[in-house]
């Protein structure tokens, strides 16, 4: 799962040609647990291991195009190895993702990488119940010989990315492909003591997370397809605000989601943006 913190980044890149959603649309959503979203109601079967919503942003969009054929194989935990091969989920095996695409597949969405990174015992390492010098901060724990271990996890991502893209091509030639982004998850120098990462952690987490979601956004474009951009609607509606504001939880959620991931609010934002961009607005 991912449980993550985005920098500030405006990048909506359309380098797809000009798109349009159209009445019989075959959409395949693909991705991890941030398009999946577990504990949002309703939890929905098949495949109850993979915490999927029925009210995540691919079932939103879905409904909103008027989709003739639906295939939601999100799934919490995924990374790409689970694209090509079966899947373990706390309760069984679920099949490979790309297997949902077929010949007529017209509109897949694919959100997929941060567990790869290892996000989620990133955001975990960063909770910090007492500031310093008392608690230990942990921003300095992730350089290893001069190199920062979290770019250099995102950059042996971006061929396994370009090479996704080019195999879902290959599945459904028919397809427009969006490569969908991570969404805001802090806002600068975080909100100690109220989401406990201390200033410093929050700032580097935000840059880490800024870089990881580039490399999403320059991948999308080195591919030849759409990314889709969910940091800047997101802005303002991080763990930090208000319960009635957020759309990210934080690490003790005030609505069904788990922590670090959308909420129900967040999903109908999210899929606003995704139904904006498929449909060529």
């Amino acid at each position: 799962m991912i449980r993550s913190v985005i920098a500030a980044l405006v990048l909506v890149v359309a380098i797809a040609p000009p798109a349009h959603a159209s009445a019989g649309e075959v959409y395949v959503a693909l991705g991890d647990s941030a398009a999946s979203g577990p504990l949002v109601p309703n939890q929905v079967l098949p495949d109850l291991g993979c915490w999927r919503s029925d009210r995540n942003y691919a079932h939103l969009t879905a409904q909103a195009i008027g989709a003739a054929e639906f295939r939601d194989v999100t799934c919490s935990g995924a990374d790409t190895k689970d694209m090509y091969h079966p899947q373990s989920t706390d309760l069984g095996s679920v099949p490979p993702q790309l297997d949902a695409l077929s010949q007529d597949t017209t509109l897949v969405t694919v959100q997929i990488g941060a567990n790869d990174v290892g996000l989620t015992r990133f955001i975990e390492d960063c909770l910090n119940l007492l500031p310093p010098p008392v608690g230990d901060a942990c921003h300095d724990d992730y350089v290893e010989n001069g190199q920062d271990t979290w770019r250099v996890r995102t950059d042996a991502l971006r061929p396994k990315l370009t090479t996704l893209v080019t195999d879902i091509r290959a599945r459904s030639p028919q397809a427009r492909i969006f490569v969908v982004g991570y969404g805001t998850y802090a806002p600068p120098d975080g909100c100690y003591p109220r989401v406990p990462i201390i200033k410093k952690d929050a700032n580097y987490i935000r840059a880490t997370l800024q870089y990881f979601n580039q490399a999403l956004a320059e991948q999308a474009a080195a591919a030849g397809v759409a990314f889709i951009d969910l940091q800047t609607p997101s802005t303002g509606h991080d763990p930090c605000t208000s319960p009635g504001t957020r759309w990210i939880e934080p690490y003790i959620p005030a609505s069904p989601a788990t922590p670090f991931h959308p909420n129900a609010r967040g999903m109908r934002g999210f899929a606003d943006a995704v139904i904006a961009a498929v449909s060529g607005a």
